[in-house]
């Protein structure tokens, strides 16, 4: 059967994009279908993207934040799994292994996060991030006491938040359109790299 949308031939992609996909290619060994997927509307992937490295690597728009990039994967991750979007939950899980070097954490948090081997400051930012996914209309100040009480700041808080939702998105587009994981992601981060 053929794909609803298939992928556009890369050669015909305007050249910042073919540029893009080619260098995370060459930093991956692959290209992750999200990148291909997306690349149909390239108005849209630009934007996705410009939005997406603002969020996941806010050094690269000139922006400091507590949430490392293992902070950011466990909200995808978490928050896709509860939106019931395999590709996030496995492309963003195998980022997770990787940044928190625990080939157990992805699984532990896609399924409860409540019972993962984390840490408490991760436990509130995954409490906060779920009721943002689950129920945002009811946020209100007492959700940002407990993470203030965890080093978290305004800033971060806002990060946690549109993390969420930005992958929200991100999950109903990837589930509508059948998107699915590259079978690269599955096998990253679960077997520590041998040393050479």
């Amino acid at each position: 059967m053929a794909a609803r949308y298939p992928f556009p031939d890369l050669n015909t992609l305007p050249e910042d994009i073919k540029s893009k996909i080619q260098e995370v290619q060459d930093k991956a060994g692959f290209v992750p279908n999200v990148f291909l997927a997306l690349a149909r509307r390239p108005a849209e992937w630009r934007a996705f993207f410009a939005y997406h490295d603002a969020l996941m690597d806010p050094q690269s728009v000139g922006r400091t934040s507590h949430l490392t990039k293992g902070d950011r994967e466990m909200i995808v991750t978490t928050t896709s799994a509860a939106n019931q979007c395999l590709y996030c939950v496995v492309a963003h899980g195998a980022l997770l292994r990787i940044y928190e070097k625990k080939p157990l954490v992805a699984d532990q948090v896609a399924v409860n996060y409540r019972k993962a081997d984390i840490t408490p400051r991760q436990r509130a930012m995954l409490d906060f991030a779920m009721k943002v996914c689950n129920s945002a209309h009811a946020i209100s100040e007492a959700d940002h006491a407990p993470l203030h009480a965890h080093g978290f700041d305004d800033e971060d808080i806002w990060d946690i938040a549109a993390i969420t939702a930005f992958f929200g998105l991100s999950n109903r587009v990837a589930s509508f359109s059948d998107m699915t994981p590259n079978t690269e992601f599955y096998l990253m981060g679960r077997l520590p790299r041998e040393k050479k």
